[in-house]
């Protein structure tokens, strides 16, 4: 039974340490996950774990943590360490409070709440004088709500030169505590219109990235349209594409020469995101004729769609445990870098992913004591 007090304790304690991603706050006082993992390498270490910082970029180190199981099988467990930003929130990000049966903060639901639960259950484990049944990894990876899934990739590429075999593999997203078999995968294009500047006055001596931006804009657009008339392989549904950032243009009485895009695809089962990504930057380059247009994929990497079958044992499995049905969900995840790792894998996590992110964040107090349930049956022996 879960010590619900120590639950809410934990999440709360780890509302109150800042992770933002630096990408989306140059504050020193909360950019950065390092505080995070280090205060979460220590408690580990309390717990018996042996622990590493594995650096990843720009001293942004995962946190990874081996728990020795008493079983040879293998379960990894991965949080991501970093949050959004906080400058859109209307209190406190940081305070951590309890009210109204929810743990308030940035982060509580997305997704520190995963590691206060599955520390506790590794905890009252230990105080029973027992193992966890499976080796259990403990990980905790940077760069995942902004910046290339960086810290996932990294694992990834460790877990593969070392050699580990990973026998089963849980993502921690805020899913209800439902176990999640599928999302939609991703590429983005960084698109820069290059046209030629001259006074307002006289337009025909310039050419306006701004106009063969729009060009390009439509195109997206219409190819949004087309995706709309495909049939969906799969219940993650068809791919998408969005225009959702743009910039140009000097002043009011200047010809623009330079215009930036930035277009976000979603990868449904089944599609090529390399020759998704070929297809796209075409279509963009002819759209914006006869301008000069450079097209690069962001973060220089293309991720193929997650999905397993529902019926896969371990989905399957934490369904029962859970007492909820297996589900797809439209956002993405860490998810994508493990393709490699392990085919038995699943998000799964305590609250709503209708609460991450928001000016507001919570996590209710019943999810993390159904969370709880989940974890200490897994781990047991």
């Amino acid at each position: 039974m879960a010590d619900v007090a120590s639950l809410v304790n934990g999440v709360s304690e780890l509302v109150q340490i800042p992770s933002v991603n630096p990408l989306q706050s140059h504050d020193p006082a909360l950019a950065g996950e390092r505080r995070l993992a280090e205060h979460l390498a220590n408690r580990a270490e309390d717990l018996g774990a042996d622990v590493e910082l594995d650096n990843v970029v720009d001293d942004r180190p995962n946190l990874i943590a081996k728990f020795e199981g008493e079983r040879p099988d293998t379960i990894v467990i991965d949080v991501h360490l970093d949050t959004v930003a906080v400058g859109h929130m209307t209190d406190d990000p940081f305070d951590g409070r309890v009210e109204n049966g929810r743990v308030y903060g940035r982060g509580s639901v997305d997704t520190k709440a995963t590691f206060a639960v599955v520390l506790d259950v590794l905890s009252q484990l230990r105080n029973d004088g027992r193992r966890p049944g499976p080796t259990v990894h403990l990980v905790g990876t940077v760069s995942e709500e902004m910046g290339g899934l960086l810290g996932a990739r990294h694992l990834a590429s460790r877990l593969q030169h070392d050699g580990h075999h990973i026998d089963r593999m849980i993502i921690a997203e805020p899913t209800m505590c439902a176990p999640v078999h599928g999302h939609k995968g991703g590429v983005g294009l960084e698109i820069c219109v290059r046209g030629h500047a001259a006074h307002s006055s006289r337009p025909e001596l310039g050419a306006n990235a701004i106009t063969a931006a729009a060009r390009i804009i439509a195109a997206l657009d219409g190819e949004q349209s087309r995706l709309d008339t495909l049939d969906a392989a799969t219940a993650v549904g068809r791919g998408t594409v969005s225009v959702t950032e743009i910039g140009g243009g000097v002043a009011r009485n200047i010809i623009p020469d330079l215009c930036t895009l930035y277009a976000g695809r979603r990868i449904a089962p089944g599609e090529d995101p390399l020759a998704v990504y070929e297809a796209l930057k075409a279509l963009v380059i002819s759209a914006g004729e006869p301008l000069q247009v450079d097209v690069e994929m962001a973060n220089g990497t293309a991720f193929p769609a997650f999905f397993t079958d529902p019926d896969d044992d371990f989905v399957q499995l934490v369904a029962g445990l859970s007492e909820r049905a297996p589900e797809t969900v439209t956002y993405g995840s860490n998810c994508l870098a493990y393709d490699e790792i392990t085919a038995s894998k699943v998000l799964f996590g305590p609250g709503s992913i209708d609460q991450a992110h928001q000016a507001v964040e919570w996590v209710e107090i019943d999810e993390l004591v159904t969370a709880s349930s989940v974890y200490r049956k897994l781990l047991s022996a």
